[in-house]
């Protein structure tokens, strides 16, 4: 019989499944067990135990994730941010520093300007659109590089080529976070890039219920996280992992949709006159499209756009609309809008968002599977209104 050539598309749906199926069922069981049994394991961190991140169900969800970026081996955890901060945990110690991209998603940013330093740990942030200034920020005992695939809220897309390269060059731990692109756009293990993260509560789970996350990799390096993890506690129960399993396996249709649906949407923006600036990767316009064009098989369902008058004018137009919800979070079915300044970056103070050229009337859209006829309807009633 010839072989199967397992894209991804068959991997989410047929990757860390039990072979065979546990007493017939289609749907791997939720495993609601708190500990199990000791058979051979003689060491700590293989007893089956859920703070060990260990069941049945995480176990599969490991599996399937490793395979969908080529990764040699995966873990999940209780949220991306769990799997952020002991990633970088597992890889610092006092005394070592890091590189990082210089627009990040509001959390991160906070805990490598404000928590590592605490802990001994410096940094320095660093251009992704201008490798010939890396250099000049690299130190002795600089260990780690951390990049986002498409940056949040701006949408960037650094010259990840050229990341991987100099992480290499330089012998650092190159470490990205996947999340907006998600594994259909971009498998950054493929390109050579050590570790990759998500917030699987987005694009990989897809329905705004669950809170995971996950990080993906080397052997070597995910045992020394998982470690860590096993030792701060960041564990993801049973059902939770039930749910993410679950939406793992619609993500390939979700995430098409969207890409498409984001790229449309996009476009009618950057050609209306109440829009200054729009960031989406698809766009010619943006800064970012050509590292964009090479690395991604798609560009996501993100999109940022800043509108001609103030904060004011920003949120009278998200209450004009009528189907995207207001709230924080992204990657869901449902189109969710809000502005950063307020949600994901509040905690930035107005000086660096504003040196990021993060305003306050930038406004942020997560594209849901609606039909992409009504989002744009509902914005052009919305611009209209004002």
């Amino acid at each position: 019989m010839a072989k199967i050539r397992n894209r991804i598309e068959t991997r989410l749906v047929h990757a860390g499944e039990p072979h065979p199926l546990i007493n017939g069922a289609v749907s791997m069981p939720i495993f609601q067990s708190s500990t199990f049994g000791i058979t051979q394991q003689t060491n700590y961190h293989d007893l089956k135990y859920i703070r060990l991140n260990n069941t049945p169900n995480h176990a599969a969800l490991h599996e399937k994730l490793a395979s969908l970026e080529s990764g040699e081996t995966a873990i999940v955890t209780a949220s991306g941010m769990a799997s952020i901060s002991t990633t970088l945990l597992a890889l610092l110690s006092s005394g070592d520093h890091i590189l990082a991209q210089e627009c990040l998603y509001g959390g991160t940013h906070d805990l490598i300007t404000k928590d590592l330093p605490d802990l001994g740990i410096s940094y320095d942030f660093v251009d992704g659109y201008d490798k010939s200034s890396w250099k000049d920020k690299l130190k002795e005992n600089t260990k780690v590089i951390y990049v986002e695939t498409i940056t949040n809220p701006l949408l960037q897309v650094a010259d990840l080529k050229s990341i991987i390269e100099f992480a290499k060059n330089n012998g650092l731990i190159s470490v990205i976070d996947n999340t907006f692109a998600s594994p259909i756009n971009f498998r950054p293990l493929e390109w050579g890039f050590d570790i990759s993260i998500h917030s699987c509560t987005k694009y990989l789970n897809g329905h705004s219920d669950i809170v995971a996350g996950a990080v993906i990799g080397g052997f070597d390096l995910i045992e020394k996280i998982t470690h860590k993890l096993n030792h701060l506690g960041g564990c993801l129960d049973p059902h939770a992992c039930f749910l993410l399993h679950r939406g793992i396996k619609t993500l390939a249709v979700r995430m098409k949709y969207q890409n498409e649906s984001a790229l449309k949407v996009a476009n009618y923006l950057e050609n209306h006159q109440m829009i200054e600036q729009v960031n989406y990767p698809g766009l010619e316009s943006h800064p970012g499209h050509g590292f964009a064009h090479e690395l991604l098989d798609g560009f996501g369902g993100m999109l940022s756009f800043k509108i001609t008058g103030d904060a004011e004018t920003a949120d009278r137009f998200i209450k004009n609309t009528i189907l995207p919800i207001e709230a924080p979070s992204l990657g869901g079915v449902e189109t969710l809008i809000t502005r950063p300044a307020t949600t994901s970056h509040a905690g930035m103070s107005v000086s660096d968002r504003q040196r990021l050229g993060i305003s306050d009337r930038l406004i942020r859209v997560s594209i849901g599977i609606e039909a992409t006829e009504d989002i744009i309807e509902d914005f052009y009633n919305a611009l209209k209104a004002l």
